[in-house]
């Protein structure tokens, strides 16, 4: 199991960009949260097969987007994070 978060910043807010998220993240298998940060960042929390997480973490990346994701994403920064047995499913916040 894989553990990994994401802030992902641009015009990622106000735009569907958290559902479209949830959306891959539950075609992946994932567990985990996409969240909007103050500061106009969207933080991603996902958990799972460690391949699974590579692949959400390229289509965060991807430019230009094949996947129909919405918004523009300028930047991905990842970093670990402990796994959480307290995660169920794949929400926003």
């Amino acid at each position: 199991m894989s553990s990994a978060g994401f802030f992902v910043r641009g015009r990622v807010q106000g735009v569907g960009f958290r559902w479209w998220t949830r959306s891959r993240a539950l075609e992946l298998g994932l567990v985990g949260f996409a969240r909007n940060c103050d500061d106009g960042r969207v933080e991603v929390v996902a958990q799972g097969a460690p391949e699974a997480v590579d692949r959400l973490e390229e289509l965060l990346r991807e430019d230009p987007s094949t996947s129909g994701r919405p918004g523009r994403v300028e930047s991905v920064g990842r970093r670990d994070v402990d796994e959480r047995p307290d995660l169920q499913g794949f929400v926003e916040r």
